[in-house]
């Protein structure tokens, strides 16, 4: 999931859901993250070269969300201060963080030992969503490079490649994996959805386990794999696609 503010939309609105059995309270704030060559994230403070930080041209109402099982709340996020943006992508993200009620019903009270030390770990859950702010001509091109095959025994076959991304603009969409036999026949053996390469990172390296399905043989024929944009439209729009020749 993703919030784009492309174009004259100057506010968008997600919905906030409690979805388990207590009252719950959230903080929603917006933060910085990196993300790694390996697809990983980690927080930051400070931009990249070449990244741009959206924060400063949004707001986010309300900060501090309470919700009883089973209630929502709309939380609305506006794009300001436009008259200062150069072309280009920004890039944000906002930050939900449930805030934990340490207080534990029904537990009763104990005396304390004022000879030890006492710890208690209380979780906490979050989840982040990017928010990107694109201006400009995009100028975007994603090439599928370094396409290998392992198919060792008793596991499943590994595909690895690498997401080459150039332009002022983040690459967004699904991985189909096709096999086409020596006949032609056509059987999809692996998709997965919504693998980005944010700006400023020029790649990503990518890995997944394909299918072992009746009649597919991975050491003949060839492998299609095609990266794919959503699209509006009845058809995505191809955004790369390779062939590996399998021996």
């Amino acid at each position: 999931m993703r919030v784009v503010f492309e174009g004259q939309k100057k506010i968008q609105e997600l919905n906030l859901a409690n979805t388990g059995r207590d009252t719950a309270r959230y903080l929603i704030s917006l933060i910085e993250i990196r993300m790694n060559s390996n697809g990983t994230f980690e927080k930051i403070s400070e931009p990249d070269s070449g990244q741009l930080f959206a924060s400063k041209f949004l707001r986010l109402f309300p900060r501090s969300v309470t919700l009883a099982p089973g209630e929502a709340q709309l939380v609305k996020v506006q794009l300001t201060r436009t008259g200062q943006l150069q072309e280009g992508e920004y890039r944000s993200h906002i930050y939900f963080r449930s805030v934990p009620d340490t207080r534990v019903q029904g537990e009763p009270a104990r005396a304390k030992d004022s000879t030890r030390i006492s710890v208690t770990l209380t979780p906490v859950f979050g989840i982040s969503i990017p928010v990107i702010i694109r201006t400009g001509p995009p100028a975007m091109q994603v090439s599928l490079t370094d396409i290998s095959l392992k198919t060792p025994e008793n596991i499943p076959p590994r595909l690895d490649l690498v997401l080459r991304r150039s332009g002022n603009h983040s690459a967004y969409g699904d991985l189909s994996i096709d096999h086409v036999s020596e006949r032609g026949k056509i059987t999809t053996v692996g998709t997965v959805k919504g693998i980005a390469v944010y700006t400023p990172n020029p790649l990503r390296l990518f890995h997944m386990e394909l299918d072992k399905k009746p009649g597919v043989n991975y050491h003949h024929g060839k492998l299609r794999i095609t990266y794919t944009a959503p699209s509006k439209g009845a058809a995505p729009d191809r955004l790369a696609q390779a062939e590996l020749q399998l021996q």
